[in-house]
């Protein structure tokens, strides 16, 4: 990574740091949204609704998946990160779990007691006529119990846990309560240095090796669906709760964008290059091919994190009304996008095509639907308590 030199932005509004940040929020969920209608048309399994293609073009989602996934979830951990602490001297431990509870598990409940039956309907039809088939009954709760997935909402589970445990160290540490404003609008300070960035990526990059040596790629565990970057997401969360409280984030300076972009660049070409060449190596198991891989995929999550907060920060810190409906309803949409997909991508399973142009069909429909069911949602009565 380039030296990050270059004159600091003037610190933003209280304002125009929330706007940016939020911006950034919905163009991240817009991205789970794109990797979720795409992941049925490419080579990785893992999804509700399958079509699997054989034409080339698969290989293009597999690649846009790989690259999604090397760095989208850290940042939304690293957003989620930035309003915990402010969060929480506003309304001390006890309010502060409630709260959470209420925002995050409730919203996981939502999802275990009727979207994942109404995801997995077919499913389960197709298995009970199988099993009729054969002279054997299925219950629904074995069927339910034995396709148990938290789906996306993963990250909700996690984030609970990771508020939980910031609870418990502010409580252990004796942190007491600052001013309400002091870590949801910040004075900007000094951002850390490139120094302080490289050694940052280097020590989650070897903490990421060993980790994937018992929990490689393509292992799921407690309901992750991808518990190799668990260090990342962990990393990640404590870097947006340290950034809320010294104002990092309006203190970085352009060029620390710029650099960003250009060490995910360089790293990217390491990825293909890995990807091409020795793949299954890659995964995990303490191989050289995966601490390659280790330093690639922290470096692009590195430098593409860097980049977007600082181009949202320059480029995208205001919000029309477009922007504010979007920032709304955008944990809504969150929460109810593997339903409308998978429910769109069953309605055109008899359309024929390549997987790229399937996938790209389903996107265009299933974004715009998405967040237009997801306000609605929001609009029944005591929705909007919890999303």
């Amino acid at each position: 990574m380039t030296q990050l030199r270059g004159r600091p932005a003037a610190p933003p509004t209280r304002s125009a740091r929330l706007l940016y940040v939020d911006n950034l929020r919905t163009a991240l969920t817009a991205l789970v949204l794109v990797h979720h209608a795409s992941i049925g048309y490419s080579n990785v399994p893992g999804w509700f609704y399958t079509d699997p293609s054989t034409d080339p073009s698969a290989t293009l989602l597999d690649l846009l998946l790989v690259f999604d996934q090397a760095f989208f979830m850290g940042a939304f951990f690293l957003i989620s990160g930035l309003f915990v602490p402010g969060s929480y001297d506003r309304k001390g431990a006890g309010r502060f779990l409630r709260d959470r509870l209420w925002r995050l598990a409730m919203p996981l409940v939502l999802w275990l007691a009727v979207l994942l039956p109404l995801v997995t309907i077919g499913d389960y039809a197709a298995a009970r006529d199988a099993a009729a088939r054969q002279g054997a009954a299925l219950p629904y709760r074995e069927f339910y119990l034995s396709h148990f997935h938290l789906g996306p909402m993963w990250f909700v589970e996690v984030l609970l846990l990771f508020s939980a445990a910031y609870v418990l160290w502010r409580r252990m540490t004796g942190g007491g309560a600052h001013a309400a404003a002091s870590a949801s609008a910040p004075a900007a300070g000094r951002a850390p240095g490139a120094g302080a960035i490289i050694a940052f990526t280097v020590g989650l990059a070897v903490l990421t090796y060993l980790w994937r040596t018992v929990m490689p790629i393509g292992v799921s565990f407690l309901g992750l669906p991808s518990p190799g970057y668990l260090p990342q997401y962990v990393a990640m969360f404590i870097v947006g709760l340290i950034a809320a409280r010294h104002g990092w984030l309006g203190a970085l300076p352009r060029a620390a964008g710029r650099a960003g972009f250009v060490t995910a660049a360089v790293a990217g070409l390491v990825l293909l290059v890995v990807l091409f060449t020795a793949r299954e190596a890659s995964f995990g198991h303490g191989t050289p091919t995966s601490l390659v891989m280790a330093f690639a995929e922290t470096a692009f999550a590195v430098g593409m994190t860097l980049g977007l907060l600082v181009l949202f920060r320059e480029r995208f810190s205001g919000q029309g009304r477009l922007g504010r409906w979007l920032s709304a309803n955008a944990f809504a949409v969150y929460v109810i996008h593997a339903l409308v997909l998978v429910a769109l991508a069953n309605a055109l399973g008899d359309v024929e095509g390549i997987a790229v142009a399937k996938a790209a069909l389903l996107t265009g429909i299933g974004l715009p639907l998405c967040w237009v069911l997801g306000s609605v949602v929001r609009a029944l009565p005591g929705a909007r308590k919890i999303l």
